[in-house]
């Protein structure tokens, strides 16, 4: 075991990085604020007259007191929608927290935006909740308060694979595996939605407020001419005392909180993945110091050694190929007493011992090697992968390609594919390329996935990018007899990148859930452990197998 990073001068330039990462935590936080305001303080305020609690005030009375809540998708819809008003978190909030001890995934609809109406991208962040859910295998309570799909858009959620549709097959797919899924109607529960919280495995109805029916009033007086009020129709009488449609009749919200605080309180204990965990050690150093290590420039070169002192036990790791494939960092660590298997791109550049200089950030072939042989010690070894990832993507031209980095590139991308183990991404850089692959993006599965305010994703660099781009633009138009000016190259070329830095953006990612949320990177330590205490919840492993690689 060696010990990482050493004390860093607070000069100049760390004070100017400090500042530009606390201001870019500052935004952060005041668009969550924004984002937690919901449908806006009129909306709020009707809601409170009908005698109804917000989301975030159920969940906040839900979950043990004093314990967090682990949101995932705040930033959910985060710019989209706007045509229509916007959708903050996209009218649902979701997330895990403790419930009479136990982890519970709790997806709770927000009737204050669109009276909880469900946009597309409400779907798939209801959806990335049950995947959270079955991963982990923890129980899942929804906490139904919605006016049904979002009609003008109804084409963009209803008959898709990922659409409407698969929640409910979720629900029948999770009732199968013994994941408990249970629902409060504390609200409307209309048409193709009513099947959410009925296919679950028990569900409670509020007086009064609760109703559940596949065809409202409206809906059924034009369909067949009948005259029914919503109570009749569907109500909490109706559901609890003739159609046995629901399990248990409550009051109020409070009293719905209540009982399935009750409810959940009463599961049985199941065994454990068993993951190792000691007694927690400090880091070595403060982890606010991330703040001035991280360059305010990101072409320029810092030592990940740094960050990663400032975030595991006691800045040790127990380094593999230490002196081989040095611009990725293989390492064995713990995090709050939990074994971790390090795995992070290193942005410095650095010499090999045949005196080769290597670009930080990049992939090489014997990067790539290291890397898939490492994930392979860690499946066998059961150690949950942890990845930070800002990487350039894989290393290109004559020499790269004769040294057979796609081939290399492959078997790293087979081991991070195949692998069984949990696996933690963070973004805290660049995540270009097929390196965002190679480094466990959201299309390989990690259980879950945060992004720093630093982040940067997008198929490669803005500048490489948008001179790729501007380059078609400009023959485009040599073609149809155009030629344009410098002035004009210019102006197309800021157009390009205003709009590429826009799409690369972390807010961007984070309104179309491809990252589970944009964290303060003084969090990261607690997000790992706390994701690992997550998934230790489900003990069932596959055994590790790949596929045919080119050894």
């Amino acid at each position: 075991m060696s010990r990482i990073g050493s004390e860093v001068a607070h000069d100049l330039t760390f004070n100017r990085q400090d500042d530009s990462l606390r201001n870019m935590v500052r935004i952060l936080r005041a668009r969550e604020e924004t984002v937690r305001a919901g449908g806006g303080d009129e909306n709020v305020e009707r809601h409170h007259k009908r005698g109804k609690l917000t989301a975030r005030e159920r969940i906040s009375r839900l979950i043990d007191p004093g314990l967090p809540f682990l949101e995932i998708g705040s930033f959910a819809a985060h710019g989209m929608y706007e045509e229509y008003g916007g959708a903050p978190s996209a009218g649902v909030v979701t997330g895990i927290g403790r419930v009479q001890g136990r982890d519970v995934v709790i997806a709770a609809n927000d009737a204050t935006v669109k009276a909880g109406a469900w946009f597309p991208i409400t779907c798939k962040k209801n959806l990335r909740a049950q995947e959270i859910a079955m991963e982990n295998r923890i129980p899942i309570v929804y906490l139904v308060d919605s006016a049904g799909v979002f009609l003008p858009l109804q084409s963009e959620i209803f008959p898709d694979r990922e659409h409407f549709g698969r929640i409910f097959r979720n629900n029948a797919v999770m009732s199968a595996m013994g994941i408990p899924q249970i629902a409060a109607i504390m609200g409307p529960c209309v048409a193709g939605g009513a099947y959410l919280p009925i296919m679950s495995d028990e569900a409670l109805i509020v007086e009064g407020t609760g109703s559940v029916f596949l065809a409202g009033p409206h809906l059924v007086r034009a369909a067949i001419g009948e005259d029914a009020d919503i109570e009749t129709l569907g109500g909490a009488t109706t559901h609890s005392e003739i159609s046995g449609v629901t399990d248990y009749k409550v009051k109020n919200d409070d009293e719905a909180i209540q009982a399935l605080r009750s409810i959940l309180g009463k599961q049985g204990k199941h065994p454990r993945a068993g993951f190792d965990r000691i007694q927690p050690a400090p880091p070595r150093f403060g982890p606010e110091e991330i703040y001035g290590i991280i360059p305010d420039d990101r072409s320029r070169p810092f030592d990940m050694y740094q960050v990663i002192a400032r975030i595991v036990d006691g800045g040790e790791i127990d380094e593999y190929k230490a002196a081989y494939g040095k611009t990725l960092i293989t390492a064995y660590a713990r995090v709050d007493g939990w074994a971790v298997a390090i795995v992070a791109n290193q942005r410095r550049v650095v010499r090999t011992r045949t005196g080769e200089m290597q670009i930080g950030g990049v992939i090489y072939s014997d990067s790539a090697d290291k890397a898939a042989r490492f994930i392979m010690n860690c499946n066998q070894k059961h150690i949950p992968l942890v990845f930070f990832q800002d990487v350039a993507g894989f290393m290109v031209g004559t020499r790269a390609e004769q040294g057979g980095i796609i081939k290399d590139g492959a078997k790293m991308v087979n081991a991070v594919a195949n692998s069984v183990v949990p696996k933690i991404t963070f973004i805290t850089g660049n995540s270009h390329g097929a390196g965002n692959y190679a480094m466990c993006g959201k299309a390989y599965d990690p259980r879950f996935i945060f992004a720093w305010p630093t982040a940067q994703i997008a198929v490669m660099g803005g500048e490489q990018a948008s001179e790729t781009l501007l380059s078609i633009r400009v023959s485009q138009l040599k073609r149809e007899g155009r030629h344009p000016s410098e002035a004009e190259k210019r102006k197309l070329l800021d157009e390009i990148q205003s709009r590429y830095e826009a799409e690369a953006d972390p807010y961007f990612a984070a309104a179309r859930l491809w990252i589970d949320g944009i964290v303060d990177p003084c969090e990261t330590r607690g997000l790992i452990s706390r994701s690992i205490d997550i998934a230790d919840n489900n003990p069932d492993f596959p055994p590790f197998k790949l596929g045919v690689i080119q050894v």
